[in-house]
């Protein structure tokens, strides 16, 4: 078996923890759906992998119910508070401050996924991830590098230091993780259900936590938060492929979309994947759907966002700009766009049952740890999403920070966010189950896999290891993972005009977690072991 992958007949988690895939084929093997391993595996990643796992963060969910079955999106990104204001920052403000703080979205979310769908009872759902807090857990060689770096940069953040350090020493890659805080949290959620977070004693401690460092969120804010049930965005890809996201605040659905449209008016049968052609067709594409991003949505709320960013029409218009033998100056899209002079905090999961119900779900603390604020006594990280917005409104440069209108901060307002967790389908039935973490890069590591797999033909799990790169409108550069490994190509791309880079501030792009449906029958899960991972089968 080729490491890092699974090939199962009755159902598939996949992810960055292997105690979390685990906890969610254990709830498959109980007879729950592929909506309540995923919430399980959520859970079991708030204790294993915290990072980015979380109770006190936000993020999307795409469920494909058994085959027939209409695909349902949930919005869960956290929201501003009402306190909050559009100039609230100044430059020099750390990102690591109870301001930062957004009102947390992924209790909420999950619930709302388990009244649509779920089939087991809440309480045992957060059964594994209390066992793996209380009793604990082997940390791996990535949970271990990550807390060491962040227990020893943050020597100010007393509770961080206090729940997530080793006494005697720094932690080795085995040593048991116990995180009894955090599981005596779980356990009111458990007992007491998702209200315990937004208005019961986790709200309290939370709200406490919030006065301490001069925090926005109220109770007031907690009590009114709601996760949204949403109506995917789809393409029939290639007349074949039925590929589903989630529409805004999700701001990345929109990117896959608008470059896959925009692939469908080129022909790549002929090219090889790792072509000049392909590749620079497909960094155009990248360029010209994050320049969009940048200039146009925002929270549905809040915004009028153009309908016909996702059209084929649009597509087509913005594919006749490409020029097939030279690059496009970045600044030379933008012209409306007044340009100054001068993360993996996200983790993604899937989970597909026997029956074939599939969830895809990316959610993120927004940076690495997020705020670094860990609730006293809680024992869970709360994020710093409202670093997510757009802070300094008319101020964006080209070193790639946005400030257009329609990200601005808002009382009560998502921010828009690149997660971007897909479903493919063909013929009713699951191909494509994926997702990745990576801020801006998401989508475009999203298309990485998809062109592979669906254009090309690769096996999922090739797909999943093989380089990937991404344009992201500014900087005006191509991020490209081992670039060594295709000196032709990278020569002339050098000559079209680009300017090739390798990935920062981490030597990779994305964690993209992806199930194969074989047609045939059964499934194949393809963990991403760029940081680590695992697929659970059975």
């Amino acid at each position: 078996m080729i490491p890092g992958t699974v090939e199962a007949q009755n159902g598939v988690v996949v992810s960055v923890s292997a105690p979390a895939s685990d906890a969610g084929v254990s709830i498959l093997q109980q007879g729950g759906n592929a909506v309540d391993a995923a919430i399980a595996t959520a859970f079991a990643l708030a204790v294993t992998y915290p990072l980015a796992g979380n109770i006190g963060g936000g993020g999307f969910m795409l469920v494909c119910p058994e085959a027939g079955g209409e695909p349902v999106a949930f919005d869960y990104r956290e929201t501003a508070p009402a306190a909050a204001w559009p100039t609230m920052y100044t430059k020099e403000e750390s990102q690591f401050t109870h301001r930062a703080v957004a009102t947390p979205g992924t209790v909420r979310g999950l619930e709302l996924a388990h009244q649509r769908f779920g089939s087991l009872p809440w309480k045992r759902l957060l059964a594994p991830a209390i066992a793996l807090a209380r009793e604990g857990f082997p940390a791996d060689r990535a949970l271990v590098a990550a807390t060491n770096d962040i227990l020893a940069a943050s020597p100010d953040f007393a509770e961080l230091q206090r729940v997530y350090g080793k006494p005697d020493g720094a932690w080795q890659a085995g040593d048991q993780m116990r995180l009894p805080d955090l599981a005596h949290t779980l356990s009111l959620l458990a007992e007491q259900g998702p209200d315990a977070f937004y208005t019961g004693p986790i709200a309290e401690g939370l709200l406490a936590e919030m006065r301490s460092g001069t925090g926005l969120i109220t109770g007031e804010d907690l009590a009114a938060y709601r996760a949204i049930e949403r109506r995917p965005l789809t393409i029939r890809y290639r007349g074949l492929y039925d590929v589903y996201v989630p529409p805004l605040a999700s701001a990345g659905g929109i990117c896959l979309i608008e470059e896959l449209n925009m692939l469908e008016c080129f022909d790549l049968n002929g090219a090889e994947r790792w072509s000049p052609e392909t590749v620079q067709l497909m960094a155009e594409v990248m360029r010209r759907a994050q320049v969009d991003r940048a200039r146009y949505p925002g929270d549905p709320a809040f915004v009028q966002n153009p309908d016909w960013l996702t059209t084929r029409d649009y597509a087509r218009m913005r594919a006749a700009s490409i020029d097939r033998h030279r690059a496009t100056p970045s600044a030379s899209l933008a012209a409306d766009i007044a340009l100054s002079s001068e993360s993996t905090s996200t983790t993604h999961f899937g989970v597909i049952d026997k029956k074939g119900m599939a969830v895809a779900n990316t959610y993120t603390l927004e940076r690495r740890w997020g705020s670094k604020i860990v609730v006293k006594n809680m024992g869970f990280l709360l994020n710093n999403n409202m670093r997510a917005f757009n802070l300094f409104p008319g101020e964006t440069d080209t070193k790639g920070n946005v400030g257009t209108l329609a990200n601005i901060i808002a009382p009560r307002k998502r921010p828009i966010s690149s997660m971007t967790p897909t479903i493919v389908t063909r013929e009713g039935r699951v191909l494509l189950v994926t997702g990745s973490t990576g801020s801006r890069a998401i989508p475009n590591t999203l298309l990485n896999i998809l062109v592979s797999v669906l254009d090309f033909g690769m096996p999922v799990h090739t797909a999943v290891r093989s380089p990937r790169f991404s344009q992201e409108w500014f900087p005006d550069h191509i991020r490209m993972e081992s670039p060594e490994r295709i000196p032709q190509t990278v020569q002339a791309l050098t000559e079209m005009g680009y300017t090739i880079v390798a990935p920062t501030p981490l030597p990779f792009q994305g964690d993209a977690h992806t199930i194969w449906g074989d047609p045939h029958g059964g499934y194949v899960g393809a963990a991403d072991l760029r940081i680590s991972g695992k697929a659970s089968g059975y």
